[in-house]
């Protein structure tokens, strides 16, 4: 049977009744159609579930639960990888970002570059943000993880200070691979990747200036929204909890 977790931002204690939120009450009740006895798992990213049983279920008024226990989850990669990622048109950025999550990211940073299509007025970006932030959440519920992405404003790529960070930058003609760059687990990394035009020269340029190292991912050159998702499973697969 599929274990119904549902995220929360409410502190969660053992041996406590809570009211859960609007959109876990919703969730719940008109999404799930669960009623009164139902037992439900909760989680609010702090690295733990709380198991629990519905004691009032109401749409129009509140959903109330019993936390009866507290189970530490070790669901999260030892790499803490951000994602730096030139915005996508449409349900493409959505797919990136549900998928990305699956895969261990740590936050995810929507860019503009020179060349990225989509242009988004101060107001649309935040409606965005937000909504990829709820694709986020939604994504920590399905894959049991016990953290939730942050999901970061979008800005310029060269508006970032990425002087801090050990990073990668994806480019089809660089010289190194993945497997020439063997991280320590512990070491928080960025990947940055570009619009479907590619980086132009002077972003390149500028990534290089920072201190990131250009990667390639073998001879074929893969779309926006599957190359940050697949440099994921393959830092897992190298370095992280995939061996």
């Amino acid at each position: 049977m599929r274990q119904i977790r549902i995220y929360t931002p409410l502190p969660l204690e053992k041996d406590t009744e809570i009211n859960l939120d609007a959109r876990a009450k919703k969730h719940l009740i008109q999404v799930l159609r669960k009623r009164v006895g139902d037992v439900v798992t909760l989680f609010n990213g702090n690295g733990h579930d709380a198991h629990g049983v519905i004691v009032k279920a109401d749409a129009r008024a509140e959903c109330k639960l019993r936390i009866d226990a507290l189970e530490a989850v070790a669901t999260e990669s030892p790499l803490a990888i951000q994602l730096v990622q030139a915005i996508a048109k449409g349900e493409r950025m959505d797919w990136l970002v549900q998928k990305s999550v699956e895969l261990g990211v740590t936050d995810i940073q929507p860019v503009w570059t020179e060349r990225t299509e989509v242009r988004l007025d101060e107001q649309r970006a935040l409606k965005r943000q937000a909504r990829w932030q709820e694709i986020a959440i939604s994504a920590c519920e399905q894959s049991l993880r016990s953290r939730v992405p942050k999901v970061c404003a979008p800005t310029a790529l060269t508006a970032l200070d990425l002087s801090q960070v050990v990073g990668l930058f994806l480019h089809p003609e660089a010289q190194r691979s993945l497997t020439d760059i063997q991280p320590r687990s512990s070491q928080a990394r960025c990947v940055v990747i570009g619009p479907e035009g590619g980086f132009s020269d002077a972003e390149l340029g500028w990534l290089s200036s920072a201190g990131l190292t250009g990667v390639r991912l073998g001879p074929r050159v893969l779309r926006t929204e599957t190359a940050g998702p697949a440099v994921l499973a393959a830092l897992q697969a190298l370095y992280g909890d995939w061996r």
